[in-house]
């Protein structure tokens, strides 16, 4: 049986890629050990994975994932409190599939959308 999905995204580096995910989005270091060019971390329930893959063009990253919650507006508002960007196509919007959403692009233009059902 499933029981969990851990995400892997690309990194170009991995000190810029732990600094925004724990310092700006509050996520954790996830796991006792520091491996080279492989950076683990986690908020709550979510834990995302990353590879060093230093040659990414950013222009050409295509990584994304979509992260559920059931305190969307707080979530949103704690980020823009923070002075975090938005994706500028992904401001806080119910869609037409029933979720209201909201997007950012970390260092490696991955993008990441925050969804809760509405």
């Amino acid at each position: 049986m499933l029981t969990n999905i851990h995400p892997k995204l690309p990194m170009r580096n991995k000190a810029v890629t732990k600094d925004y995910y724990i310092n700006k989005l509050g996520f954790k270091v996830f796991g006792s050990a520091d491996f080279e060019g492989y950076l683990m971390v986690q908020k709550d329930h979510i834990q995302i994975h990353f590879f060093e893959y230093k040659a990414l063009d950013p222009k050409e990253n295509f990584g994304q994932i979509y992260i559920r919650t059931n305190a969307i507006d707080t979530l949103y508002n704690s980020f823009l409190e923070k002075g975090i960007s938005i994706h500028p196509a992904g401001y806080l919007q119910i869609k037409p599939w029933g979720q209201k959403e909201f997007s950012l692009l970390d260092p490696d233009n991955n993008l990441i959308t925050f969804g809760e059902a509405i």
